[in-house]
């Protein structure tokens, strides 16, 4: 390894290191224990010899897991209450999947009150707990702890981050709304119609509303520079939710906050750096550079009719063939998008080589084995195990073999147009930004199936950069594209299949 690739990998070690050191330190002195109810993977987090207090029941969004919720689990658990995170049924880590989907929203509704209901009785006969109930909840999962809150008189506040919800009217007790500043002007309307419940016309951010002894009390606040995602990881989100909780038990803790999110962002920098000095051990696979590496009008087409021909031959065709919502429709943008950039390199005029390429297929099959198990062991685990599900497990498995049906497509193609002597300047992020915006055509021409697709694009972007890095140092290393189109391919179809909500018939 030459010296700038040990300082780097030094560096990146450190930031690792450094990161891992404070996201685990996060849960210092907490006890977290690992159960099921009914078959729904619960974790409760408390501190350790503290006596019994409320307990507080987290509730993820669609698509996330109980991963997605530690910050608020941990930053409460820390001052003293009795957190419990779950999985929602054909989330995360739960084996069951979910009814309805999007064809039966009133049974998906009624399965999801149901699973809360179970969770919430089972966090209220905690020894840890003294009794009392909060429930928090993201999202989708905002207007569920609503409805369930307005049902049962037991629950003594609710924290609803980034709500919208029907049901949200006078008769919510005590409820507290968070939402990001970015997030889409409709969700803060809908904070602002909570405070006018109990302040006609008068309704202002950050100001207490009602009173708590009667169940009346409402507040609603804005998480400066935060987003839909990006509103569960800001401290301001956190002290919201301590305080709300704080007032509405009558309770002072110890003022911890969780603030993951920089940790996280060094955590993947170093991660990401880590593999710029692994990429150079690759084994060099072919003895020139391999890759079409269009430009011109040849690179225009090739970039720009899959972005505008897959949405609209998708646009009125059959997704349902995956017990996986979403997930199929993904599986055929890929897979078409990637055939149509196919088609477009076959189409376009190559040029003859200047002299024979060799190429190695057992050092390519060797470098695509190493770099996909970096992409998808050591940055798949960080991200499964501080952000959200990353492992397709159980019955997931077949899905991800599904979807690489699609991933892989897409992906080889890219590589080939995107890589070469002759590939334009930051041509892998031009194609990227055509694809997104693929997604977004497809979005438009139809809201109601894959308006969901909305929240998984900022992942999408994210995995795109990160993996787009790796992808490209790799290519340097081994002069061929199939080792980082094979890795990517398999790290997005793990992503999708453990990410998106597994649904029954």
């Amino acid at each position: 390894m030459k010296k700038p690739d040990g300082i780097i990998a030094a560096l990146a070690f450190a930031a690792i290191v450094v990161a891992l050191t404070h996201l685990f330190g996060f849960r210092a002195d907490l006890d977290v224990e690992r159960t099921s109810v009914a078959g729904t993977p619960v974790t409760i987090f408390r501190k350790a010899d503290d006596g019994p207090a409320p307990a507080v029941v987290i509730a993820h969004g669609f698509s996330g897991s109980q991963q997605l919720m530690q910050p608020f689990a941990e930053t409460l658990a820390q001052n003293g209450y009795v957190a419990v995170t779950f999985d929602f049924l054909g989330h995360g880590r739960n084996p069951a999947a979910l009814p309805g989907g999007l064809t039966d929203q009133e049974a998906s509704l009624r399965a999801l009150l149901a699973e809360l209901g179970a969770v919430a009785d089972f966090a209220r006969r905690l020894p840890a707990s003294d009794g009392r109930l909060a429930v928090l909840g993201h999202s989708m999962a905002a207007d569920i702890v609503v409805r369930y809150a307005n049902e049962n008189p037991a629950v003594a506040a609710t924290v609803a981050v980034s709500m919208f919800s029907p049901e949200a009217s006078a008769r919510s007790r005590n409820l507290l709304v968070i939402t990001g500043a970015l997030e889409p002007g409709v969700l803060k309307e809908e904070a602002l119609r909570v405070a006018r419940d109990v302040a006609p016309g008068a309704a202002k951010e950050r100001v207490t509303y009602g009173d708590f002894a009667d169940g009346s009390a409402r507040r609603i606040a804005f998480a400066h520079g935060v987003e839909h995602i990006g509103v569960l990881y800001s401290a301001e989100s956190m002290t919201e939710a301590l305080s709300w909780l704080n007032a509405a038990f009558a309770r002072h803790g110890s003022g911890f906050i969780e603030a993951r999110g920089a940790w996280l962002g060094l955590l993947f920098l170093g991660l990401v750096l880590l593999a710029r000095p692994l990429t150079r051990l690759l084994p060099q696979v072919a003895t020139s550079p391999v890759g079409r590496g269009l430009r011109g009008r040849a690179f225009a087409l090739a970039a720009l009719a899959p972005a505008a021909l897959t949405p609209l031959i998708l646009w009125k065709a059959p997704t349902a063939f995956l017990p996986l919502l979403l997930g199929d429709y993904l599986l055929l943008h890929f897979g078409l998008y990637g055939l149509l950039t196919a088609g477009a390199l076959a189409l376009a005029p190559a040029k003859k080589p200047s002299g024979g390429v060799i190429v190695s297929k057992a050092r390519l099959a060797l470098a695509a084995a190493l770099v996909a198990a970096y992409a998808c062991g050591a940055i798949g685990l960080a991200f499964d195990r501080f952000v959200t599900a990353f492992f397709p497990l159980g019955g997931r498995a077949p899905l991800a073999l599904a979807l690489a049906c699609g991933t892989l497509p897409f992906f080889i193609a890219d590589e080939y147009l995107t890589r070469g002597p002759a590939a334009p300047r930051f041509a892998y992020a031009l194609t990227k930004i055509c694809f997104l915006i693929s997604l977004a055509l497809a979005i438009a021409l139809n809201p109601a199936r894959l308006f969901f697709l909305i929240i998984i694009a900022p992942v999408i972007l994210i995995f795109f950069v990160i993996y787009g890095l790796i992808s490209g140092w790799t290519y340097r290393q081994t002069n061929h594209p199939l080792p980082g189109a094979l890795a990517l391919a398999a790290a997005f179809a793990m992503a999708i299949a453990a990410v998106f909500p597994v649904v029954s018939p």
